[in-house]
């Protein structure tokens, strides 16, 4: 089924008439489609469930082009950047364009998805904005980071499960709660696994976000159980290019305080309410995408 949600993208893209953009777009990585797979599952294969997996997947491009402009990113998936092939400017209006298409397509899906899933865009958006202005300080509070994962992650995946119940006639109100939770445990792992994972398999340098300004769950928590001089130590790290000296300290101090596992367990924790949830439902087969989201490399 996901072969007919990439013939749909095409098709969505080719319509648009546009050798340049159909050129652009063909650069692009196209990941794991968990979102896609995610609505598929819910919904089946018909031409809407399809349609909405599709406006979601050109969506979720749109947003990681912009992404990686905002970051100053050069690399995707181990692949250079759009914006580092063409510029950004050309990779900030290839994401316009999905989006905007992307929009146009909801409104011959049904109002209840377009509502749902322009939603979460809006949500998506207000994330970003607050990443960056977190980016400009070290941010020790877990409740407002959580708040910016839920809006720039969780709140897309949240509406692509959301919709497809609405497609599927099924109850939204579960089956978004149930992608929230998988959103929120996905961008834990991430964060996670931007210290753990070596360069070569993140396709960026390790720990690039605490460099980047980034105050992901692990540094917070770690933070929290640093004596003063040890968390003047970490703020002063923030936002700045690390020597290898310091990095083997942050490295030392995660395991000693066992702050990886415990971010782990928190991800799990949700990932596991969420399971609960869909086979209270009989949706057993959920687990499996639940599983994807946690059990990654990259």
């Amino acid at each position: 089924m996901l072969d007919a949600v990439e013939r749909k993208i095409e098709q969505f893209v080719g319509d648009l008439d546009d050798k340049e953009v159909s050129a652009l777009y063909a650069k692009l990585p196209h990941g794991k489609r968990l979102r896609a797979k995610l609505i598929l599952r819910i919904a089946g294969g018909g031409l809407s469930a399809v349609k909405t997996a599709a406006v979601v997947e050109m969506i979720h491009a749109a947003s990681l082009l912009h992404d990686d402009v905002i970051d100053d990113a050069y690399i995707r998936r181990n692949k250079p950047s759009l914006n580092a092939l063409y510029g950004n400017k050309t990779a900030i209006m290839l994401g316009d364009i999905l989006y905007s298409k992307g929009f146009y397509e909801l409104n011959n899906i049904s109002a209840e998805v377009s509502r749902i899933v322009s939603n979460a865009v809006t949500q998506l958006s207000l994330g970003e904005l607050k990443d960056v202005s977190l980016s400009k300080m070290f941010n020790t509070d877990k409740e407002t980071y959580l708040e910016m994962i839920y809006q720039k992650t969780a709140s897309l995946i949240e509406a692509s499960a959301g919709a497809a119940a609405v497609l599927a006639g099924k109850p939204k109100a579960p089956f978004m709660i149930y992608g929230r939770n998988l959103g929120l445990a996905f961008q834990m792992i991430d964060d996670l696994l931007d210290i753990t994972q070596d360069s070569a398999t993140l396709g960026k340098p390790a720990m690039h976000d605490f460099v980047e300004g980034k105050t992901t769950l692990p540094y917070i928590y770690l933070y929290e159980v640093l004596d003063e001089a040890g968390k003047e130590k970490l703020k002063s790290m923030h936002g700045r290019l690390l020597g290898g000296e310091e990095l083997n300290w942050l490295k030392v101090q995660f395991d000693e305080h066992q702050i990886l596992m415990k971010c782990y367990a928190q991800a799990r924790e949700l990932i596991d309410e969420a399971v609960e949830l869909m086979n209270a439902l009989g949706e057993d087969a959920l687990s499996e995408i639940a599983m994807e989201m946690i059990d990654r490399e990259f």
